[in-house]
């Protein structure tokens, strides 16, 4: 394998190429998107990230930190509403409520080309918990979700944004070649 040529002349690749032709996976040059940042956070802070990392059982910090940045980037994404996404939309609602039921099975049919499932469970005599796996655009998936989180009568609701992109493929899978697409989630919108 020949050796890539070093970021600059302080760079650990220039100064011991023979190390990264042994164990190639710590190569600083190896073709990937991963990229060391260090970063300083006061005693407490870092107290709470450590917590966090154990409370959510992640292997360390980075991954954690990879998470809540996606997260902070995917919510604080304006440019995100011209986006694909998939969604899954959860709320609580009072069942009691004047015609909450038929307000959202309005709503739900007349944006019916977003939903992909929906799921409904009782969780007491009065409350009852609906999640609904949707697709299409941001903006579309935001208003939906307005639309069923505006109403009076829903407690408790969130809609998480999954960005994803569609490609167009065409290979076998057992019954011939068809062209079809695929999704894959992306990083990012």
């Amino acid at each position: 394998m020949r050796a890539k040529a070093p970021c600059d002349s302080s760079c650990v690749y220039a100064r011991l190429p023979w190390l990264f032709c042994l164990l190639p996976r710590l190569c600083p040059r190896k073709e990937t998107s991963v990229q060391r940042v260090t970063v300083t956070l006061p005693g407490p802070l870092c107290d709470e990230l450590d917590r966090y990392v154990a409370d959510r059982r992640y292997d360390n910090r980075s991954e954690a930190v990879r998470d809540l940045l996606r997260a902070a980037l995917r919510d604080g994404d304006s440019s995100a509403e011209e986006g694909e996404a998939m969604g899954v939309l959860s709320y609580v609602y009072d069942h009691h409520t004047r015609e909450l039921a038929s307000r959202l099975m309005h709503h739900h049919h007349d944006n019916h080309a977003l939903s992909v499932t929906t799921s409904h469970v009782h969780l007491d005599h009065d409350t009852c918990l609906e999640t609904a796996i949707l697709r299409g655009p941001v903006a579309a998936l935001q208003a939906y979700a307005d639309g069923v989180l505006g109403q009076r009568g829903v407690k408790h609701g969130n809609l998480f944004l999954i960005p994803i992109e569609t490609q167009a493929h065409s290979h076998d899978h057992g019954h011939g070649t068809a062209p079809h697409e695929h999704v894959h989630v992306k990083d990012s919108f």
